[in-house]
């Protein structure tokens, strides 16, 4: 009876307690990467939006309201104002294209300044939001914008 140490028991619950330390850390783990992976599509999202933005921004002012989403020459895409698919109402002189990439429902918008053809207008309202689902039904949406001038516009304000 002069040997010391830990009984049976004691042992068993050290044991349980451990199991659960085990089990908390595992769901941090889980927890975690499901918030980089979140992270990451949201990034994803706003470099998509961002490169329709400067896509318009730095293309022909003649070729505003075509998309070339390859990069192979060819608009695939022609932006449109009549009211359907991704373009709210149509004749509200807002063209409005849209695509779906890697999960990201992406919708670009180019409004002009005035009423009318588009060449003639001295500058456009660009917008692109791009939409993500994360989880559980729920959706996140990132909106950027940006205003270009028409270079060819002659005339007043």
């Amino acid at each position: 009876m002069t040997e010391k140490g830990f009984s049976l028991i004691e042992v068993m619950i050290a044991m349980v307690i451990l199991a659960f330390v085990v089990i908390g850390v595992m769901a941090m783990f889980q927890w975690a990467d499901h918030g980089l992976q979140q992270g990451a599509k949201g990034t994803h999202a706003l470099a998509l939006a961002e490169a329709r933005l400067e896509a318009k921004r730095n293309g022909p002012w003649n070729a505003l309201l075509a998309d070339d989403l390859d990069l192979d020459g060819n608009a695939e895409i022609h932006m449109r104002d009549d009211g359907i698919q991704d373009d709210a109402q149509a004749g509200d002189n807002i063209y409005t294209a849209g695509a779906e990439i890697e999960g990201i429902h992406l919708v670009w918008t180019v409004q002009p300044d005035r009423l009318g053809h588009l060449y003639t207008a001295g500058s456009v309202v660009i917008r692109a939001r791009a939409s993500y689902q994360v989880g559980n039904g729920q959706w996140r949406a990132i909106e950027i914008g940006t205003l270009r001038s028409n270079p060819l516009y002659v005339g007043k304000r």
